[in-house]
C-alpha cells in the first residue's frame, strides 16, 4: 500500500444509512489506499477539515456527501495540485453529474482507484468560490424555498415543488451584463452563470453544452413575458439540454466569457452552488484549471467517438 488519502465524510448527507455507506467506502478503498477519516459536524464543516488536510500536505483528498460538502472541499483543494476524489451521497448530486463522475459508491470508488485525473476550472463570485453555478433571480429564489427539511423529505422533488411555488410570484427585473468586450441591457426573470452544470440545472442550459475546462463561463438569460412563457422556456431548455443543442427561443439568450459584472434593478437574490449568499450586484470570474479531480478512465477510441459526436457550439447574444 503506497497511496494515502484523507476522506472527509458528511454523515448527515443524503437519505441512506451513513454507517453502512462509510463501511462500504472503507471496504472498497482501504485495501489499496491508507485512509485518514474526518467526519463533519455542526461545529466543524467540510471546509475546515479540508483546509486542515491541505495544510498537512496529504497525497489526495476524498469528499463524500452532498453538493455543499463536495464544493466546500473542492474550494480548499483548488490551486494546490492535490487530487480530489468525489463520492456523492446527496440530494441533487449536481457536482458529480456535471463532471461525469459515477454516483454510486462502488463506481465512484473505482474511479478514485484508477487514479486518472483532469484539471477543471473554478469560478469566483464576489470573491466567493463557485464550482458549479451562480443563480440570480428565479433560481436563487427556488433554492431559498427548498430548505434542508424539504430536501430530506422529498429529495430532488423539493426543488420541483419550490420552482412551481416560485412561478406563482414570477417577476422580471432589469439587468445589465458587462463582459470584457460588450455590455448587454435587458429584462429577465433569471440569470445563471455556470462554470459546470448538469442537464438538470435547466436554467443554465442556454448554450449547446457547458464545458468545465475551457477557461470560460456560460451565462444564460431567461426572460419570459408570462408565467406560461416561463414554463415553456424551462421546458425548452430541458429539451435542448437533453439533445445537446442550443436554445432557440426569443426569450432565452446566452453569452460565453471569462468574466461578468452583473447589476440588477431591483436587487436580486444570489445563490452560489445551491446556497443563497446575498444580493446583486456581482462580479464573476473564471480561474482556468485550478482544480484536479479523479475522473473515470475512458478508452481512447471511445473518447474520440464522444468528441466527434459533440455539436458545434454556436455562441450568440440576444439583446
Amino acid at each position: 500500500m503506497n497511496r494515502s488519502a484523507c476522506l472527509i465524510f458528511n454523515p448527515v448527507a443524503g437519505q441512506g444509512n451513513p454507517e453502512v455507506e462509510l463501511s462500504q467506502i472503507r471496504a472498497l478503498l482501504e485495501p489499496e489506499i491508507h485512509l485518514e477519516i474526518y467526519l463533519t459536524t455542526e461545529e466543524v464543516g467540510a471546509d475546515k477539515l479540508a483546509q486542515k488536510a491541505v495544510n498537512q500536505g496529504v497525497d489526495a483528498i476524498i469528499a463524500s456527501g452532498g453538493d455543499g460538502t463536495l464544493s466546500a472541499v473542492a474550494v480548499a483543494v483548488a490551486g494546490t495540485d492535490i487530487p480530489l476524489g468525489i463520492i456523492s451521497r446527496g440530494t441533487a448530486n449536481a457536482f458529480a453529474t456535471a463532471m461525469g463522475i459515477p454516483q454510486t459508491i462502488d463506481a465512484a470508488c473505482r474511479t478514485i482507484l484508477q487514479g486518472v485525473t483532469r484539471n477543471v476550472d473554478i469560478g469566483y463570485c464576489n470573491d466567493l468560490p463557485m464550482i458549479l453555478l451562480t443563480g440570480i433571480g428565479f433560481e436563487a429564489e427556488t433554492v431559498d424555498l427548498a430548505d434542508r427539511e424539504a430536501k430530506q423529505r422529498f429529495g430532488m422533488m423539493a426543488y420541483v415543488f419550490a420552482g412551481i411555488q416560485q412561478l406563482r410570484e414570477l417577476e422580471s427585473f432589469d439587468v445589465e451584463i458587462e463582459t470584457p468586450d460588450k455590455i448587454v441591457k435587458t429584462t429577465a426573470a433569471s440569470v445563471t452563470v455556470a462554470n459546470a452544470a448538469p442537464p438538470t440545472s435547466v436554467l443554465a442550459q442556454g448554450p449547446a453544452g457547458i464545458i468545465y475546462n475551457d477557461g470560460l463561463l456560460d451565462l444564460t438569460i431567461v426572460a419570459p413575458a408570462t408565467k406560461t412563457g416561463a414554463i415553456a422556456a424551462t421546458f425548452h431548455l430541458f429539451q435542448t439540454a437533453s439533445a445537446g443543442s442550443a436554445a432557440q427561443r426569443d426569450d432565452i439568450g446566452y453569452i460565453r466569457a471569462e468574466r461578468f459584472k452583473i447589476t440588477t434593478d431591483p436587487p436580486q437574490k444570489v445563490a452560489i452552488d445551491g446556497e443563497v449568499v446575498g444580493t446583486t450586484p456581482v462580479e464573476i470570474k473564471c480561474v482556468p484549471g485550478a482544480l484536479k479531480i479523479f475522473v473515470p478512465s475512458v478508452p481512447e477510441e471511445e473518447l474520440t467517438e464522444k468528441l466527434e459526436g459533440l455539436p458545434n457550439l454556436q455562441i450568440e447574444v440576444k439583446e
